[in-house]
């Protein structure tokens, strides 16, 4: 089956091609290389042809994966540790990987480590001792150490969001500051001089998007326009609340994430003429009271470009840890 449009070129510098760049150089599902690759059924002659052509083109050898693809082997997992599997967010990571593995047959086992570190060490411990193929983990922990045994025992890992502390791995990440600097941006283009910013603590990607908003202020972005450390919509609404009442208040708030929203813009709506900046997908934000400008970005594709890294792996190659940025664009208000 057809992927969709095909993908810039594979860059493989010097590295053995896999059967994801195989797929990605034509244009189609994974399960499609595999399919040709192993000689089954299923597969039109024109689309054979272009797989044929792509595994030519890029010297492709049948490794690991094309074997274990075969086998349907009953081992064929990948186990993801997500912050909160209720959180819309994690949920579209979980839809990607599974839009990446589903075509293969494969399970996806996925957790929520609730930002616990703890957890995060025990739920990966229990899918390895489960003998999952590879892990995929958004991380809760600043140390990721205790996975240097498994890998080198070769379990693939790959990081997602955030980049691991200790070990290289592969890791996908959003591109906050440079999104965070793109809205920024347009406010300021739009007359703001002074935009506060609201957000949790100053660690992971609110400290990239924090970042991004301090260069887009430069010599304006002091502390007593930033309040951060805060949890959740209520407290969002007071800390912005604050920002709105001091005398030389902000004439837009910046939400550096989009489970704040709602209560940075109950206080915007509250000040007559303040515009907020929200980083993250707001449901309706059209239909607002204020005038909302949003960095969006697919959270699945974060998911997506992880489980290709992860299957890169288990197809044989070892080159070293690479870094994958999703990007993140501006969403203008109507």
């Amino acid at each position: 089956m057809d992927a969709g449009p095909r993908r810039p070129g594979v860059q493989l510098l010097g590295r053995r091609p896999t059967m994801v760049d195989v797929a990605r150089e034509a244009g189609v599902a994974l399960k499609t290389v595999s399919r040709v690759v192993n000689d089954e059924p299923g597969v039109s002659p024109a689309t054979a042809e272009r797989v044929n052509r792509a595994i030519t083109r890029l010297r492709y050898r049948r490794n690991d994966l094309a074997r274990r693809l075969r086998s349907h082997a009953p081992t064929a997992t990948i186990g993801l540790v997500l912050d909160d599997l209720s959180d819309p967010r994690s949920a579209a990571i979980l839809g990607g990987v599974e839009d990446v593995v589903r075509e293969l047959g494969w399970l996806v086992v996925a957790a929520g480590c609730g930002h616990d570190a703890a957890r995060e060490q025990r739920l990966v411990a229990a899918m390895v001792e489960r003998q999952v193929d590879g892990l995929l983990v958004s991380p809760a922990a600043g140390d990721h150490r205790y996975l240097r045994t498994e890998v080198r025992r070769g379990t693939p890992v790959a990081f997602l969001d955030r980049p691991p502390g200790g070990i290289e791995a592969d890791t996908v990440l959003l591109d906050d500051r440079g999104g965070a600097r793109a809205g920024m941006a347009a406010l300021l283009r739009a007359g703001h001089r002074r935009v506060g910013a609201v957000g949790g603590g100053p660690t992971g990607p609110v400290a990239d998007r924090l970042a991004g908003w301090r260069e887009a202020m430069g010599g304006c972005a002091d502390g007593g326009l930033q309040r951060l450390g805060v949890s959740d919509a209520a407290t969002a609404e007071r800390a912005a609340g604050d920002l709105l009442a001091a005398a030389d208040a902000p004439t837009a708030l910046f939400a550096l994430d989009a489970g704040l929203a709602p209560g940075v813009v109950r206080a915007a709506a509250a000040a007559p003429g303040t515009e907020v900046l929200v980083f993250g997908r707001l449901a309706l934000a059209d239909l607002l009271p204020v005038r909302v400008w949003v960095v969006d970005y697919d959270a699945g594709e974060l998911g997506r470009r992880g489980a290709e890294l992860l299957l890169d792996r288990l197809d044989g190659n070892a080159g070293p840890a690479r870094r994958v940025v999703v990007p993140a664009a501006l969403v203008p208000p109507l």
